[in-house]
Formats: C-alpha cells, sequence, structure tokens
C-alpha cells in the first residue's frame, strides 16, 4: 500500500535541504499547539464583548479540552516514557521534554482560569447570579441548605474510611472527591476517609433557584460532621484524578472486535492516574498520603483557587437567562432544497438536476442530511443504503431512518466505527440495535478508523440503478451539526457514486484498496495527491495559489511541501482551528505562507482544499472528513471529494474569501509560535456574515415560490 511520497520527488527541492537548513525548527510543538488553542478559548472567556453566560461556556469547553489532553496525551506520553522510548517528535523533543514543556504550559492556563473564573463570578453577581462559598451564605441560607443536606444529600453518601481492614477505595475518573482526616477521641486512632461528592446530584446546589449557587462540595464540607458522628473531623481537601482513557485493543489477536472493544472498555475505568487536582491550599499530610495511594507524583499534582472540573460549568451556562447569552441561531431551510411548506423537494429529482451544497449550522441539517435518508428509506424505489457512522446523537434520526428501510426490506449496510474515542460505548449500542433490526452492520477494520463521512442510496430508474451520495465534512449527528460548522456535498454524478460504492465494498468486504477516478482515499491517495497539487502549485510560481482550511496541520511531508510552495513564490492561505506545526513567515522559510485560527460562537470543523485560482488560472476545489494530520493520511480512512459543479465551487471560494478576510474572531500565528488576536479592527466576522447571507439565501429561495425548481435554482 503506497501512503507516502519520495522525498526526491519535488520538483528538484528534496527536503534534506530544508533540514540542513533549518533543522527541527521548521515544525512546531504538537501537544502546545493543542494547548494553544486552549488559550484561545480562554481568551475568548475573558472577552466583553462575548456575552457573559457564553463566557462561561468557553471556559467549561476549555475544561473538556484539558481534561481529554490529560486522558490521552499526557497518557500516552507517560506510558512512552514508562518504555523507555527517547525517539524525538518532528520539533526535536524527545516524551521527557515534552512532558516538562506542557506541565509548564497547563499551570499557565490553571492561573488563568482560576483568575477568569473569578472575574466571570464577580461579573455573574450583579446580573442575578450568584456562585458563593458556604461561609459567604446568610444565616437563614445554611438552615435552609442544611435541611435540604440532611433531606437530599446526606442518604447517598458513603464514606469509606482507610484502614488496615479497608484499603483506599478505588478513585473515579474525573470525579469530585473529599479525603477527610478523623480522629476517635476515645481510642486517639487517627484515620481517614473519602467521601465521594455523588455524580447523580447537581454540581451547584441552589440555594435560591436560578439565582445563587453553592458548589456540592462545599456543602458536603460543612457537613462533615453529620456524616462521622462522634468523631472530631479534622483537616480535609477537595481532589480529582484524571485517568489514562485511551483504549488499547489488540485488532490482530482479536476474534470479535465488539467483544474485545467491550472488554476494553471496562478496563478503560481502571486506568493509571495521570493527574491530581486539589482545590484550595491542601494540608501536607493528606496530600502526601493521596500521592502515595494513587501513585502519584508531585509534579502531576495542579492545584487551583477555583472550583474544581471546571466542565460542571456547563449547567451555569444552561441558565434560561436569554438576557446573558447571544441570540440563539436557528438553522434555516436549505436554499436550493427546500420547500415554501417547511418542507424538502424531492432530493431524488433534484440531484438529477444538479449537486446541492449545504452548509450547517447556517442551513437545517434536519431537512438536508436527515431528510435524505429519511426520503430514501420511504421510497419504494430505493433497492438499498450504505453509510459511515463515526459518532451521532442519542436520539438519532438517521438511526431510525435506517431500522424503518430494514424493516421496510431494503438492503441497509451501515459501518459503524467503534473506535471512534469517548463514544465507543454509544457506538456499540448503536451497532447492536441496527443488527436487531436487520441492517447489516461492520464494526470496524483492523489497524484503521473509519473516519470519512459517506452515505450511498442506491435507486431503481428507468434507466437502470442510480446512486445518489454525501459526502459530509462533519458527523452524521443532530446535535452537533446545530454548533459544528460542516458542509456537505449531495451528488448524483456517476463516477463518484462509483467510487463510493468501490469505497463500501473494501470497508464491508474482503477487498484491496482500487484507483479512485475522483475520490482522494486515505490512507492510499490521499496524502501523494495532496503533495502533487501543492507540487503543481509551485510549478507556477508566484502565479499559484494554496488556501486550506481544516482542523489540524502536523504531517511532515505536508509541511515541508508547503514550505518548498512558499519559496517558489506561491501564496499559501492557511486556516487551522487547533493543532498547527507550520511556522509561517520565518525569512527564508515560509514568507509566503500565512496562518490564522477562528474560533467563535460555533466550532469551525469543515476541511476545504483548495489549489490554484489566483494568476494561476481553474481553482481545484475538494471538501471532506480529513485534516493533514499523520494519523488522517495513515491510519483512518478519510474521503475528499471535488467540488466539480461551478456554481458550488464559486460559493466555497466565496466561503474562503470570508474566511480570510475575517477579523473579528481571527487569531493569527507568529514565526516564534505565538498566537495573537488584532485588536485594531474586528469588524469583519465571519459567522455573522455568513448567518445575514443564509437569511438572504433563504427568503430569496423560498419566495420563489410559483416557479419550477429548475427557475429557481436559476434565479
Amino acid at each position: 500500500m503506497h501512503t507516502g511520497h519520495s522525498e526526491h520527488s519535488h520538483g528538484g527541492h528534496p527536503s534534506t535541504n530544508l533540514e540542513e537548513a533549518f533543522g527541527r525548527a521548521r515544525f512546531s510543538n504538537r501537544e502546545v499547539s493543542r494547548l494553544d488553542f486552549a488559550d484561545r478559548l480562554l481568551d475568548l472567556a475573558c472577552d466583553a464583548s462575548v456575552a457573559l453566560l457564553d463566557r462561561v461556556k468557553f471556559l467549561a469547553i476549555e475544561a473538556d479540552l484539558l481534561d481529554e489532553f490529560f486522558q490521552v496525551r499526557v497518557a500516552n506520553l507517560e506510558d512512552q516514557i514508562a518504555a523507555g522510548v527517547t525517539t524525538r517528535s518532528p520539533d526535536g523533543l524527545r516524551p521527557k521534554e515534552q512532558l516538562k514543556t506542557v506541565r509548564a504550559k497547563v499551570h499557565d492556563l490553571y492561573r488563568r482560569q482560576d483568575d477568569l473564573v473569578a472575574q466571570v463570578t464577580k461579573e455573574l453577581a450583579p446580573a442575578g447570579v450568584a456562585i458563593v462559598r458556604w461561609e459567604d451564605l446568610a444565616a437563614e441560607e445554611r438552615a435552609s441548605v442544611s435541611a435540604a443536606f440532611d433531606r437530599d444529600i446526606f442518604p447517598v453518601l458513603t464514606p469509606l474510611s482507610v484502614d488496615v481492614g479497608h484499603p483506599f477505595p478505588y478513585i473515579s475518573d474525573r470525579s469530585i472527591n473529599l479525603l477527610v482526616r478523623v480522629h476517635d477521641g476515645n481510642s486517639g486512632e487517627v484515620r481517614v476517609a473519602r467521601v465521594k461528592v455523588p455524580d447523580v446530584l447537581d454540581r451547584f446546589f441552589a440555594v435560591v433557584a436560578g439565582e445563587r449557587f453553592v458548589c456540592l462540595e462545599d456543602v458536603l464540607a460543612a457537613h462533615l460532621d453529620r456524616l462521622f458522628p462522634g468523631m472530631s473531623v479534622g483537616d480535609h481537601l477537595v481532589f480529582r484524578i484524571t485517568r489514562n482513557a485511551d483504549l488499547v485493543v489488540e485488532e490482530d489477536e482479536a476474534d470479535d472486535l465488539l467483544v474485545a472493544l467491550e472488554a476494553e472498555l471496562r478496563r478503560r475505568r481502571f486506568g493509571h492516574a495521570v493527574r491530581l487536582e486539589v482545590a484550595g491550599h491542601p494540608e501536607r499530610g493528606l496530600l502526601s498520603t493521596l500521592l502515595d495511594e494513587l501513585d502519584l507524583r508531585e509534579d502531576q499534582v495542579f492545584i487551583s483557587s477555583a472550583p474544581l472540573g471546571l466542565s460542571s460549568l456547563w449547567a451555569i451556562a444552561a441558565l434560561d437567562l436569554p438576557e446573558l447569552k447571544s441570540e440563539p441561531w436557528t438553522p434555516l431551510p436549505p436554499a436550493g432544497i427546500a420547500t415554501p411548506e417547511g418542507g424538502t423537494v424531492d432530493l431524488f429529482t433534484a440531484l438529477r438536476d444538479g449537486d446541492v451544497l449545504v452548509h450547517h449550522p447556517y442551513e437545517s441539517f434536519a431537512m438536508s442530511v436527515e431528510a435524505f435518508i429519511a426520503q430514501a428509506a420511504a421510497d419504494p424505489d430505493v433497492l438499498g443504503i450504505k453509510l459511515t457512522l463515526y459518532r451521532t446523537s442519542g436520539d438519532s434520526p438517521i438511526v431510525a431512518a435506517l431500522i424503518r428501510a430494514a424493516e421496510a426490506g431494503k438492503q441497509v449496510a451501515a459501518f459503524v466505527e467503534l473506535k471512534a474515542r469517548f463514544d465507543e460505548a454509544a457506538n456499540i449500542g448503536w451497532a447492536k440495535t441496527l443488527e436487531d433490526a436487520g441492517v447489516h452492520v461492520v464494526y470496524g477494520l483492523v489497524g484503521l478508523k473509519t473516519h470519512s463521512k459517506t452515505v450511498m442510496v442506491l435507486r431503481r430508474e428507468a434507466e437502470g440503478i442510480r446512486r445518489y451520495c454525501h459526502i459530509g465534512t462533519g458527523n452524521y449527528n443532530s446535535k452537533t451539526a446545530r454548533i459544528y460548522e460542516d458542509l456537505g456535498l449531495f451528488t448524483a454524478d456517476p463516477i463518484i457514486g462509483e467510487d463510493i460504492g468501490l469505497l463500501f465494498n473494501y470497508l464491508t468486504g474482503f477487498s484491496h484498496h482500487v484507483d479512485y477516478r475522483r475520490l482522494l482515499v486515505s490512507p492510499v491517495t490521499l496524502r501523494p495527491s495532496i503533495l502533487d497539487k501543492i507540487e503543481r502549485q509551485a510549478a507556477l510560481g508566484e502565479a499559484g495559489r494554496i488556501r486550506m482550511k481544516l482542523n489540524g496541520l502536523t504531517d511532515p511531508m505536508i509541511i515541508d511541501a508547503l514550505y518548498r510552495a512558499s519559496g517558489a513564490g506561491v501564496d499559501v492561505q492557511l486556516c487551522v482551528r487547533s493543532l498547527c506545526c507550520i511556522r509561517p513567515q520565518v525569512p527564508g522559510l515560509s514568507e509566503r505562507i500565512s496562518v490564522r485560527s477562528i474560533v467563535g460562537e460555533f466550532l469551525e470543523h469543515s476541511r476545504i482544499y483548495s489549489f490554484g485560482g489566483g494568476d494561476g488560472g481553474v481553482e481545484e476545489t475538494f471538501i471532506g472528513s480529513a485534516d493533514l494530520m499523520e494519523r488522517n493520511l495513515d491510519r483512518r480512512i478519510e474521503v475528499l471529494t471535488p467540488v466539480l459543479d461551478p456554481r458550488l465551487a464559486a460559493q466555497i471560494h466565496g466561503l474562503l474569501d470570508l474566511v480570510f478576510a475575517d477579523t473579528a474572531s481571527s487569531w493569527f500565528l507568529s514565526p516564534e509560535g505565538a498566537w495573537s488576536r488584532s485588536a485594531a479592527d474586528r469588524s469583519i466576522s465571519l459567522q455573522e456574515t455568513l448567518k445575514s447571507d443564509a437569511l438572504t439565501k433563504s427568503r430569496r429561495w423560498l419566495d420563489l415560490a410559483t416557479t419550477s425548481l429548475v427557475e429557481r435554482r436559476r434565479v
């Protein structure tokens, strides 16, 4: 299988020249880049122009990101160190050096978090929302909370003491706990005990509904004497641990991937601890006890003055206080396929007239993607439906439609990726549900994750079987489609349909990849094709242009190719949301490369690749599931599709123009690897402009109710 590209096939500019001239300094560190994205989220949390509860939301998002960073990335570095790995990362750091670097960066993030929580809490109070400490409560409030403690909290608490007969209890991942020192005055014995803050109760206890809240651990700490009657309660500390949550499944040795993954999920909860968070000013003896019992080091401790587990702030962000939030956005009927009555046209008829492009969440996912699959399930001429499911929502209309289709006797095949991180258990459930309904379910491929977003509908028509397809940049998930920005292409192009049919045969059958005529598919054609397109622009020199919008750019071969294109005079514009290892505007290396990251109300998630279109002529445009990272190019099934309809290609080129004109939500990457936000001019907002454009397009389309579909399209 060919997954690479010869370093000596790049127009006479071998990568060794870059190595000799710039060495490993031409790459930024991947892990630090991930933490830089967390920093940008905190920038929004402190932005006074952002609605107050939206700022709280960004704090919660950043906390979720940091949790996952420790569960996966830090855990991976710890495992490498334990295994004696000393291999350098592309930027030249060994695992120990990376771990030291990221720990210092994380301590900086904690300091920012602490300051921001204090600031936001202070600003919430005049707006009618107060997050207070126990000592801040009035006497009557304490009495009310104590009564609620006895009634609603005390019965579900289980204090666990530690002694010869009671070993230190298991501490579950990301749970909030209290470690308490307890003294028996009669025997003189001193023990420690652990009290878990129950997950089944709200983290923020409502002293006054919707107005005043106190953290549940504060309530527990104030009532420890009720848990240990007759004892003297001494010091306590509040703590939280993060465990290694990365799954390791020996796929080559597994007889049944689903069974093996279920077993590994059961083991995940016992992964070794990689972080200990402690609130306030911990008493040294209790902290030492925790370190000993959890087998943790001092450098794995992070002390915070803010409440632990800031992802719980989602509950505050969700309060019904619209005056403290940005105006909610409702996805609009998609121009091109919506009906004046609020429905969706017959998509099969529409697609025979031409391709359709949809843009979420500006345009409705329900009225496009979900409608497509629902129409296929109900259409008596549809013989089969095939799709890939990487992540989906808990009440997925798509899964329900697939079940209806199978029950109606259609051939339905679903490729459910069981290894989608943190959605493994949900996907196992969906796989079983679909299989019980008669859907042909494929669980996964050995050594590869299937990350592509593809649907194919097979319909019997007068001319024979016709394939109708959807290729997207985002998951088939109705909930995230309201907050993730993504593109989707509907097409009846026979060559694209044939390519997707061959891909599904590879996924569900026993065959090799074939030559795809239009799709770019990893791990076979995607990297060499992208490299070839970069080289073609480099050959044009200053007439060349490359524009990319993606979530991650870390692949060294792609980065070196972009450096060579820059050296040849090509204008390279990159919008990279999170992970970015390229260094722009370095003299002699990347002077014609610019990098921005857009972070706003919606998560910028679409992947767009554009080559040409400047003085170099025709612009080639691709959209799809793939980022330019080693995992996507080498260890995943990814699909990029060309956008062939000039009308739709022009829409995407206009979108890219907006992306690279944005000043409101853009952070810019410096040659030194630092991100900064322009303070001078924030007048051009990508997302606000797209909202306005979507409203105009949708209204114009629906106003043409009396014209034919073809005429409406022409207008």
